[in-house]
């Protein structure tokens, strides 16, 4: 939901249920989930508590909501790089890496929107609970079926290493305990790549030869 324009003349120009989930992703950002009530997201949008209810059953209904929004862009992502990278799954795989890696200064001052959110709801049968669970095994899906592609030795390892390095890189990055994070990702999930090619790949990681 990011834009350039400033944001009473961009929000004004949205429908009420957008206007709604901007100022939810507004606030359950730089406040938390906890801290926001529904009053407060009423305010931010211009509406009303009332009108809330009329589009989301319950907070946790628009909590939910959000998060599947901030899930789609996570997966668009992945059809991004594919199609930059056609047949080249090694190419894809450090396409993500640097989606990844750009994204790391905004997760230095907001945090990544997963990780504060399952730290806010421990009840893991919370609808957004929910939500990151499946986007995080669609997300492994997807990564695992690129490391078969670029005929990695072990797909599941690899993938699951990457994953490691990337979710990694955003809390370290979030508690400022690593320095270079972005340069640092990338050069591991490299690495990573590399170290899992097939004998006799020949250096080019499977359908990524050319």
């Amino acid at each position: 939901m990011a834009s350039t324009a400033a944001r009473p003349s961009r929000v004004a120009k949205l429908p009420p249920r957008e206007r709604i989930l901007d100022a939810a992703e507004e606030l359950f950002r730089s406040e938390g989930i906890r801290r926001v009530g529904v009053q407060a997201i009423a305010e931010r949008a211009e509406t009303t508590k009332m009108a809330i209810y009329r589009h989301f059953e319950t907070k946790d209904a628009l909590v939910a909501e959000w998060l599947r929004i901030v899930a789609a862009e996570y997966q668009a992502a992945f059809d991004q790089v594919e199609a930059a990278y056609p047949d080249r799954p090694r190419e894809q795989i450090l396409g993500l890496a640097r989606f990844i890696a750009e994204g790391l200064p905004d997760v230095s001052y907001r945090g990544c929107p997963f990780i504060n959110s399952l730290a806010e709801l421990p009840d893991r049968s919370h609808p957004a609970r929910r939500v990151i669970e499946e986007h995080k095994a669609r997300q492994t899906r997807r990564l695992v079926a690129m490391c078969t592609a670029a005929g990695l030795a072990d797909p599941g390892q690899a993938a699951a290493e990457i994953t490691f390095v990337l979710e990694g890189a955003q809390v370290s990055t979030q508690n400022g305990s690593i320095d270079r994070t972005g340069e640092r990702l990338l050069r591991i999930v490299e690495g990573i790549v590399d170290r899992h090619r097939s004998p006799g790949d020949g250096g080019t990681g499977g359908a990524d030869a050319r």
